[in-house]
């Protein structure tokens, strides 16, 4: 449990960066975000998805 909070912790630090670093360009990539597909939303989450995954596989060989 202690391992998976730091990975939690860790993704939050990694999520928040860009918003401290530029917030005025987060707004701009939410809005174009915002006209996105629902689809083209979907497909970008399985992708993200599978390449976190493989990312864990290749750290925990």
């Amino acid at each position: 449990m202690d391992y998976f909070l730091c990975v939690i912790g860790m993704v939050m630090i990694i999520e928040g960066v860009p918003y401290f670093a530029a917030p005025s360009q987060m707004k701009g990539w939410m809005a174009k975000i915002m006209q996105m597909e629902p689809a083209s939303l979907r497909r970008f989450g399985l992708v993200m998805m599978v390449a976190g995954l493989a990312l864990v596989y290749m750290g925990r060989r």
